[in-house]
């Protein structure tokens, strides 16, 4: 077999970086997929962690090649050390996102190109000398965070460096704007629309006040950044008050938020819930969001 090499990332690359990319979004979400360009902001900004980016001290791309093809790609970030930095995150490092080619017959040394990228990361870590490892899978497309099971290929491969799912496991769920419920009437009850935290909020209110609202963000696809992504909206928030649980509140607001999807030319919902909080999952399993995947967050290197 012709030899492995580990190297810095070369904008030739970009082209088959995105096809590795793309190929692991398959796997998750349907319909996504991310272009070139996409990528390439990626390696050197994100706008959206608005919280953390600015706390990155240092970027670099890792890609593992054989027969002049990228068939593993690793992105580190540094975190500075400085007290402006959150404390979790200070001095410390981590694998923002990590692909590589599964194991096949045609690709048969594809985990040790894999290792070797990975212990290239490490080594990469050691000369920074920080505090603290983590790794992730947060490649630039909506719904891909953490690491989703659908990649046991990267898994196994942190597993064998020595990360350890430490944090919380979150349940991604999807529906058809088609199949939300339709918004049976609700004497006394009005529905209203305005900006919220997340997206656009519609807020049920009656004499008494607020019942509850859903927040629902439809600037997922931003076309400049993604190439595929189009007609995907997510819940951003879905708060009840308590007196209105069991009453159907939230199947009703998601079936006045439909109205507006399709008004939007969306035809599929995201939410995002936590494997523990069961009875949220049941309220959207009941309205038509079937799980897409589970993902596990948090992994910190904790050898031996």
């Amino acid at each position: 077999m012709p030899a492995l090499e580990v190297r810095p990332f070369r904008r030739a690359d970009r082209d088959q970086l995105t096809d590795l990319v793309n190929m692991h979004l398959a796997a998750v979400v349907p319909g996504v997929s991310v272009s070139v360009n996409t990528v390439l902001s990626d390696l050197e900004r994100q706008p959206g962690e608005f919280i953390t980016d600015p706390w990155v001290a240092e970027r670099t791309t890792l890609v593992a090649e054989q027969r002049e093809y990228v068939v593993a790609a690793a992105h580190l970030l540094r975190y500075r050390a400085d007290a402006e930095v959150g404390e979790s995150y200070r001095d410390a490092a981590e694998i923002d996102w990590f692909v590589c080619r599964p194991s096949a017959s045609f690709w048969p040394d594809a985990d040790q190109a894999a290792d070797l990228l990975m212990r290239a990361c490490l080594a990469r870590f050691a000369r920074w000398n920080v505090r603290r490892r983590y790794a992730d899978g947060a490649l630039p497309a909506p719904l891909v965070y953490g690491l989703p099971r659908n990649w046991p290929h990267i898994r196994a491969v942190y597993e064998r460096a020595g990360f350890r799912h430490v944090g919380d496991t979150e349940v991604i769920l999807m529906a058809r704007v088609a199949d939300l419920p339709e918004p049976l009437p609700r004497p006394g009850v009005t529905v209203e629309r305005t900006l919220g935290e997340c997206g656009t909020r519609f807020t049920a209110r009656a004499e008494a006040g607020a019942l509850g609202f859903v927040e629902i963000d439809t600037a997922l696809a931003r076309p400049e950044r993604h190439a595929r992504a189009a007609g995907l909206a997510d819940i951003g928030n879905l708060r009840i008050e308590p007196a209105q649980h069991g009453t159907g509140l939230e199947h009703w607001l998601l079936g006045r938020a439909a109205d507006w999807l399709r008004l939007c030319g969306v035809d599929r919902l995201v939410a995002y819930e936590s494997a523990a909080g069961t009875t949220m999952l049941d309220h959207l399993t009941g309205a038509g969001f079937r799980e897409l995947t589970r993902t596990d967050r948090g992994w910190e290197h904790r050898p031996g």
